[in-house]
């Protein structure tokens, strides 16, 4: 365990040592308060022509109008900035020459990946915890559910527990950071699509493309939904990814 925390710490550290963690963290924080602005000022617009028109009046709640529309675009951000996080995570150990110092140690194959799996997690909660302001304005000046805020934080660190764990194992393949960026996006795009395609594959297989979607689970969370489901999917899903690494870095230890 001592040894996981070590690699974990100096694993994110190693983050700050470079802009790529400022950038990511900035780049993050502006674009979704961009949306937040943007989304709360169409809210704020409905609500003066509801003054006009009474019925809509009862139809407007800052959970779909605010919440659900935010939080869904910014899984779909995260979609695009997790592979930039984990896309260093073994690439750059291969292509720097380190690795073998690193499959050479002590250390064990699991603890290797648990160390480095945790650090990109750790870099993405400090990402989601700059959003945390959105719903504690919504809170002091309007009347959320505070029961979707939760749930909606929960479905997003899941989600991106899902997405690190993808993105780590594309990094485990490849000594190249960009290639590793690119597959570990185009393999959560799939994912993504699959939602889409949901809609016009018959009964049977919307129910399956519904169930492998990342984004059709994390639309439960938004409406304040907590299914064991949709946490066993997130958790699974998880725990593959980690194991893929795992046995990527076995067999690299072997060779």
């Amino acid at each position: 365990m001592r040894r996981i925390f070590y690699l974990t710490s100096k694993e994110f550290k190693s983050y700050f040592y470079s802009p790529i963690a400022y950038v990511l963290i900035a780049f993050f924080t502006f674009l979704s308060g961009y949306m937040f602005f943007n989304i709360s000022k169409a809210y704020m617009i409905q609500m003066l022509m509801s003054a006009r028109y009474p019925w809509f009046a009862e139809r407007l709640n800052l959970t779909d109008f605010i919440i659900r529309p935010l939080y869904g675009n910014l899984s779909v951000i995260l979609m695009l900035l997790v592979p930039i996080i984990t896309m260093r995570l073994f690439a750059e150990e291969k292509k720097q020459g380190t690795s073998e110092l690193l499959y050479t140690s002590p250390i064990t194959s699991l603890e290797i990946t648990i160390g480095k799996f945790l650090s990109a997690f750790l870099l993405f909660l400090v990402m989601i915890a700059f959003t945390l302001p959105f719903p504690i304005i919504l809170l002091k000046y309007g009347n959320p559910e505070k029961g979707v805020i939760i749930s909606t934080y929960i479905g997003l660190i899941l989600m991106g527990a899902s997405f690190i764990s993808l993105g780590t194992f594309a990094s485990a393949i490849t000594e190249n950071q960009v290639i590793a960026a690119v597959v570990s996006f185009s393999m959560l795009l799939i994912f993504w699509l699959i939602g889409w395609a949901s809609q016009a594959a018959g009964e049977i297989g919307e129910k399956v493309f519904s169930y492998l979607s990342f984004f059709e689970h994390f639309n439960n969370f938004t409406k304040g939904l907590i299914d064991t489901r949709d946490i066993t999917y997130y958790l699974s899903f998880t725990i593959f990814g980690v194991f893929l690494t795992y046995m990527t870095i076995e067999s690299n230890r072997w060779r």
